[in-house]
């Protein structure tokens, strides 16, 4: 069961920096999805972050 929640916790990261991703790119119109590159790449990093955090307890 502990796992569960690290998982939820790791979807929940990464859906959240892809959707904060989008609207940025939305709402600046760039040509290139930045915003949706860097903010899904931090939110996986910090979601691995989260993982190991919550394995070695």
């Amino acid at each position: 069961m502990k796992y569960t929640g690290i998982a939820t916790k790791m979807a929940i990261t990464i859906l959240i920096g892809v959707f904060t991703g989008i609207k940025l790119d939305e709402w600046i119109s760039w040509e290139i999805p930045v915003f949706t590159l860097v903010l899904t790449i931090l939110s996986s990093a910090f979601s691995i972050y989260i993982i190991i955090k919550g394995i070695t307890k």
